[in-house]
Formats: C-alpha cells, sequence, structure tokens
C-alpha cells in the first residue's frame, strides 16, 4: 500500500483540486499521509504566479529528494505545464488538465523511470468536471470556473491555465448539495477568473449562476476576486439584497495609476476602482474590501507609485495584499524597458504593507460596535476556536465545548477583533 504526500502551492483554485487529487487517489487505495518522512510519494501541485512561486517548487523537490532519495515525486500544477520540465527531477509530471485525472497516470510512477504527460491548455475547450465528495475544511471553496480570457501584460497564468471554461450549473449546484448534506454551513465560490464565469455557456452570466445558490441550503458564500468592470448593475444589486452573500470582496486592482493601469492591459481606471469602492461603502454594512496591489511594474516611477499609494490611503479599502511584480517569460511585460530595480520594488511593497495594516485597524474599529454572526472553525493548538464573521473579521474563542461548524450571533465590542 503507497502512501502519499500532497502540498499544494498558491490560490484557492489549486488547493481545492489538491483535495480532488487526495481523493482520487485515496479510492484507488492509496493511503494518505501528513506525515512526508511517512510517504513513498511525493505529490506537489505546483504555482506559477511569480518566480518565487517556481523556485519554491523547486526547493521542495530538491529538498525531497534529498531527505528520501528513493521516493517517488508527483510535479503537477501551473509549475508543471509552464516551465522547463526536462530540468525538474520529477518521476512523473502532469499537466493541469491531467492532474484531475491522476488516478489514471499514477501507475506510470512504477512501470517507467519518467513519464511525462502534458497536453497543450490552449486545446482544452470544455471544462472538465469533478466533484468532490468529502473535506474536511469548515468553509470549502466551490471551483466553479477556469482559465481565463485575459491578456493582461504581467501574467502568465493564462498560459498555465487556458482560455476560461465553465462549470455548468447543475454540476455546481450538485457539488454545493453535497457539502450541504455534510453539514458545511459556508462556501467560498472560486476559480481562475470568476467573473468570466458563464460567457461560454450560451451567454450566462455570474449573477445567474448565484440566484441558482440562492435557493439551495448552504447558509452563506463568499465570492473569490472580481475585476471593478465585472460588478455590474444587476451583479451589484442581487448582492445587495442577497440573503447568503458574505459581504465580503476582493478586487483584484493591481494598481491605482492609470498609466500603469495600461501598460498593464487592465480594462478599467482608478476613478473606476475608487468609485466601485465607495459604492459597496454605501450599500453594504461595514463591509470588507480587499484588494490586490504589484507594486514595481515596468515603467512605474516614483510619481506613478506615489499616484497608487495615495489613491489607497484615501479609500476605503479593508486590506491590501501587496506584492512586487515578477518578471514572468511568455509575457509581454517581460520585454518591457524600464524595469524598476528589485530594492526599489521592495521598498515600494513594504510602504504599502504599513499602510495596509493601518487600513486594517481602522476597519476593525469601525467592527466595534457590531454584533456579526460568525462561523466558527477549527480549534487551535492553544486551545482557542477561531472563528470568522460574515464581513471577515477574525476571533479567537476558548470553549469546553466543540463549536466548530456552529454560527453564532457575537457581540464585537466584547472581543478581541483580528
Amino acid at each position: 500500500m503507497h502512501k502519499f504526500y500532497i502540498k499544494s502551492l498558491g490560490c484557492k483554485t489549486n488547493q481545492t483540486e489538491g483535495q480532488i487529487i487526495s481523493e482520487l487517489l485515496v479510492n484507488k487505495g492509496f493511503i494518505k499521509t501528513n506525515n512526508k518522512s511517512e510517504a513513498d510519494i511525493f505529490i506537489i501541485n505546483s504555482c506559477s504566479v511569480t518566480e518565487h512561486a517556481d523556485n519554491q517548487t523547486f526547493y521542495l523537490i530538491k529538498q525531497m529528494k534529498k531527505e528520501n532519495p528513493k521516493i517517488k515525486v508527483v510535479l503537477t500544477g501551473c509549475t508543471a505545464q509552464t516551465a522547463d520540465i526536462n530540468k525538474i527531477d520529477a518521476d512523473l509530471i502532469l499537466g493541469n488538465s491531467e492532474k484531475l485525472r491522476i488516478d489514471e497516470y499514477i501507475n506510470s510512477l512504477f512501470e517507467y523511470k519518467k513519464s511525462i504527460f502534458i497536453q497543450n491548455i490552449f486545446e482544452i475547450k470544455k471544462y472538465e468536471t469533478k466533484i468532490l465528495h468529502k473535506t474536511n475544511k469548515t468553509r470549502p471553496s466551490v471551483k466553479i470556473q477556469d482559465g481565463c480570457d485575459n491578456r493582461c501584460s504581467y501574467c502568465v497564468i493564462p498560459f498555465a491555465r487556458g482560455n476560461s471554461r465553465s462549470e455548468t450549473i447543475e454540476n455546481i449546484i450538485e457539488q454545493i448539495n453535497i457539502h450541504t448534506k455534510n453539514n458545511v454551513k459556508e462556501i467560498i465560490l472560486t476559480g481562475i477568473h470568476i467573473g468570466q464565469w458563464g460567457a461560454d455557456l450560451w451567454g450566462k452570466k455570474l449573477v445567474d449562476l448565484l440566484y441558482e445558490i440562492e435557493n439551495t441550503d448552504i447558509v452563506r458564500y463568499r465570492l473569490g476576486s472580481l475585476y471593478v468592470n465585472e460588478i455590474d448593475e444587476e451583479l451589484f444589486d442581487f448582492l445587495v439584497h442577497s440573503k447568503k452573500f458574505c459581504p465580503h470582496f476582493h478586487l483584484s486592482l493591481q494598481s491605482l495609476c492609470d498609466k500603469t493601469l495600461k501598460n498593464m492591459n487592465r480594462k478599467y481606471t482608478k476613478h473606476n476602482a475608487l468609485e466601485m469602492i465607495e459604492k459597496i461603502h454605501k450599500n453594504f454594512n461595514t463591509p470588507f474590501i480587499g484588494a490586490d496591489i504589484i507594486l514595481g511594474f515596468p515603467d512605474e516611477n516614483r510619481d506613478d507609485f506615489l499616484e497608487t499609494k495615495e489613491a489607497i490611503l484615501n479609500s476605503n479599502l479593508s486590506y491590501v495584499h501587496s506584492f512586487p511584480y515578477s518578471k514572468r517569460k511568455g509575457t509581454s511585460a517581460y520585454g518591457f524597458l524600464n524595469q524598476v530595480l528589485d530594492h526599489v520594488k521592495k521598498e515600494r511593497t513594504k510602504e504599502i504593507i504599513e499602510i495596509s495594516n493601518s487600513l486594517h485597524k481602522k476597519f476593525l474599529e469601525k467592527n466595534k460596535n457590531q454584533i456579526r454572526p460568525v462561523l466558527f472553525e477549527k480549534r487551535g493548538k492553544d486551545g482557542l476556536f477561531s472563528g470568522i464573521s460574515d464581513n471577515y473579521v477574525k476571533i479567537y474563542r476558548k470553549s469546553d465545548e466543540n463549536i466548530r461548524n456552529t454560527i453564532e450571533l457575537v457581540d464585537f465590542s466584547k472581543e478581541e477583533l483580528y
């Protein structure tokens, strides 16, 4: 009986696919272990969004081979799809499509010295359905879409994931119903670009899916990242009146400088972004609004950075996930002139992180007079249960009873908020 240890890096979509991989292998008779020293198969479900992510994958493979020279290594995910696989010391390499059929390929680990199964990702036109029947997550993600039709100048992910492909409403609802039958109370809708869900399904839109989810038994749900120009009036009005949507937005902004946004090939302006942030605040009760910001994009001078910095300072954002621009081969920005020096990118990122900490502190202060529904998750090593509110405020609570997976109205004036 072979034991496998799996490590999934990166986004929620990758994490969900990692659970599917595990379930497929367990159903085939393999044993999953959380102790890598017990495993004779190491699966790394990789991320390639930055150069650092690729390097993390290469390091983990090298480290695992060093610790156990006899271990069989399976590389899959975005790095497998985009990197020079001939230079990777893995026994089995599967592309992003093949990994969801790992049960069909796993035996080649023991038949051949090295096997590679990677299809041209742009040849894949249809979403491949994989239902997850069991999860140990209190708030599991439901993958509704894969790929991206945008070609942002910095982003390698379309080359790893292909063009946008949507799961059907029927299969998404089936997955949600399986979760609710297993007493799941909250789900997160995830994908590579969920705002493009439905475009390949006879012109459907994300709001059409949400109408159907509203009729399921799920108590509440969250949305993954959205572009500001994808939140049209119909979608916005639906979310305002929804009984189950958590007022938690994550906006894929990347910059708040119009020059930089244009160079990134984004299809909105700083004004569009700030207008949407204010609109959300006016229509929701203390919503959480997070955003991604890339610092040090090619030709981003000091004034461009200050434009983004000032806009963030004056915004009502609750949190900013900031990170330095990473050159990715195959993207148009890789060859752009006026590349920003690494130490400058790091300095700018540090400044925005400090601002983000201040914004989040203000957000928590606004919540001090709130009474919000909190879903309690796992008990930590310190014995405290972590809980998360509908608007993404975290608390920790000591309880002699097992309150995991229960929702309780909590008076935030009596709690430490995180």
